[in-house]
């Protein structure tokens, strides 16, 4: 599911707006207890610009551009650690959220409008938030920027920054975390073995996706794992433990809520830490009150599977295919818990997610015997059904070229296969967690032998095409706004760019419509539907310009 940049901005600002409000001074009450730890650790040495160590914690950047992370101890060092190891990745993460306030919420009346309602609306999100949890992002707060502490204080900034995309998904219903995922096992792939594959379609734009960390947590309470993740982010989004169980996330449709509760991530995080099973990780999400809709696709090594825990802020299912050894997710529910869901209906038939869900199933079919390999290709993938070419960037394809990154897991053998930038066209770095937890101060921790390679496609006129198209698009689009006058060359050069793609001729139809060159408007939009448009709500637009 791609994030209108825009929009993702402008809520996640306003988390940060909401935290100068006095109706959190509730929260500041609860700022975990660490009397019991010792509050010093090593200095960092900082042996270049790329490699720093702290004890036996360590991190560095490989040379596909990763940084791998790895952080050992109690809750309260592990902070401390991961913050004195990161902090310049840190600062860059934070500076590029605030560096969006002013442009996107310009106006102070807004502002404060806002910051109080988001402040009324988190008034509880602290409740809902393990201890544990609470204590570590005490720690990483230490090294948060003095340059926001005008925003909040640092604790409750970083607390707040993990609710961040339910915030936008609650307050927007928007799927901020969408995705594409799918797993095999048995029958369905080339040896037997559980794989699963998956896109995180999570945008914030180019500058926060540069800097991905593979992280490697040895936590003195529960398993060892890893996770993908940026600096500032101790909760998870994809990753796996050291008994090969796995968590990735898949947003879903429900009703608003009216308070925060529980982040996604954090929810992930605890059954990464604490679950070996699938029926102890269902057991973990049981416990937690969610405030946004997800299915988290858990699989694991001990039972050789993979099955979707479906929550919501009023229901809980658990779908587990029968008959079958694939299972596939996009972004709606499949448990009989939402069988009547009226959302969740609605979603699949007006938004993109069914489609994605089918194309999996096509290529999963063309390729019965799934490898890492096959997986990277599918994730990698960019057509729509039956191969159509529906334009670079369409929320259609698995591979909308936007991806934060991609990952393949083979649990059984603890492999895992990160992505690396552009998007997941980069080279995919293999890591061993078995070899990294015996030998965690090695000097690279990846396992590049197994590496699978890059995809050719980064270097092709299509995707130099693509990129202009994404630069371009973004100056059309403003000077619609403004209503500004755009030459026809522009207009024509967008179209060429991304010729296959509904949205580029949709907006020239639209610029036309906006000045009156009606005739005009009107045969670009007819273009606009001979092509693959990405949801009903987007066609029915199209239609409506159509009509006037």
């Amino acid at each position: 599911m791609k994030i209108n940049l825009s929009i993702y901005h402008r809520l996640l600002l306003l988390v940060f707006i909401s935290l100068t409000s006095c109706g959190i001074s509730k929260s500041l009450h609860d700022v975990p207890d660490v009397s019991a730890y010792n509050p010093v650790i090593p200095e960092r040495v900082k042996t270049s610009d790329s490699t720093f160590t702290l004890g036996s914690n360590h991190l560095s950047k490989n040379k596909q551009g990763l940084w791998e992370l790895y952080v050992e101890g109690n809750p309260y060092r592990r902070g401390l650690i991961t913050g004195s190891l990161t902090e310049e990745l840190f600062h860059n993460q934070e500076a590029i959220f605030v560096s969006k306030i002013d442009k996107f919420v310009p106006s102070k009346t807004k502002q404060a409008l806002l910051r109080r309602f988001l402040a009324w609306y988190n008034r509880k999100l602290y409740l809902n938030v393990p201890l544990e949890y609470k204590t570590e992002i005490l720690g990483l707060s230490k090294y948060a920027s003095p340059d926001y502490n005008y925003i909040a204080e640092p604790y409750l900034r970083v607390l707040y920054f993990h609710g961040a995309h339910d915030i936008g998904h609650a307050l927007q219903d928007l799927a901020l975390v969408g995705c594409s995922s799918f797993a095999a096992w048995d029958d369905k792939t080339e040896d037997g073995s559980l794989i699963i594959g998956r896109n995180l379609d999570f945008y914030a734009g180019d500058d926060f996706a540069q800097e991905k960390i593979v992280s490697f947590t040895n936590p003195t309470e529960g398993y060892k794992f890893m996770s993908v993740t940026w600096a500032g982010m101790l909760g998870v989004l994809s990753g796996m433990n050291e008994h090969g169980l796995t968590v990735t996330i898949n947003a879903g449709k429900s009703k608003i809520p009216l308070v925060a509760k529980t982040p996604i991530s954090i929810l992930n995080r605890e059954i990464l830490q604490y679950a070996t099973t699938i029926e102890e990780a269902i057991a973990i999400a049981k416990k937690r009150q969610v405030f946004v809709s997800e299915s988290i696709l858990v699989g694991s090594a001990a039972d050789r599977k993979a099955i979707l825990i479906e929550v919501s802020p009023h229901n809980f299912g658990v779908y587990d295919v029968e008959n079958s050894n694939q299972l596939i997710c996009s972004n709606h529910f499949q448990s009989d818990a939402y069988t009547n869901d009226k959302n969740n209906l609605k979603h699949i038939e007006e938004s993109h997610s069914q489609y994605r869900y089918e194309r999996m199933e096509e290529l999963l079919d063309q390729n019965p015997k799934l490898t890492p390999k096959i997986a990277i290709d599918i994730l990698r993938n960019k057509e729509g059904l039956n191969d159509k070419a529906i334009g670079y960037g369409n929320e259609k394809a698995l591979n909308q070229l936007l991806a934060h990154h991609a990952v393949v897991f083979k649990p059984e053998q603890r492999l895992v296969w990160v992505s690396s930038n552009p998007y997941q066209l980069g080279e995919f770095v293999a890591y061993d967690l078995n070899d990294i937890f015996k030998n965690p101060t090695k000097k690279s921790l990846a396992n590049t032998e197994l590496n699978i390679e890059e995809d050719p496609f980064q270097y092709t006129e299509a995707y130099k095409n693509y990129q202009a198209y994404r630069q371009l698009r973004q100056e059309v689009l403003s000077n619609i706004e403004t209503k500004n006058d755009i030459d026809l060359e522009t207009l024509s050069r967008l179209e060429n760019l991304n010729p296959d793609y509904w949205e580029a001729y949709y907006l020239v139809g639209k610029y036309y419509y906006n000045k009156g060159y009606y005739t005009a408007a009107l045969n670009t939009f007819e273009i606009a539907k001979t092509k693959e448009i990405t949801t009903v709500p987007d066609e029915e637009q199209v239609d409506t310009y159509i009509k006037n």
